[in-house]
């Protein structure tokens, strides 16, 4: 199927618009995003960070200084 022919070709004949009925847009959304890892950075600080693995990197040292530095709670 061409990108360009797809909002004008019917359906196939497996189909029948009655299947298309109930489905519902963002169903999924909030549990999603209830359960999703990604962080997004401000401009300023994604400046920084030329990928995942300095983003971890940093993240783990600031930890490290923490623990060392405070009394904290393991979790």
């Amino acid at each position: 199927m061409n990108k360009d022919n797809l909002g004008t070709q019917d359906l196939r004949d497996e189909y029948e618009p009655s299947d298309f009925e109930k489905l519902e847009r963002g169903k999924f959304y909030k549990h999603v995003v209830k359960n999703s890892n990604v962080v997004l950075l401000d401009d300023e600080v994604a400046a920084f960070f030329p990928n995942s693995e300095s983003v971890n990197q940093a993240l783990l040292s600031l930890i490290k200084v923490a623990k060392s530095s405070v009394k904290v709670p393991n979790q």
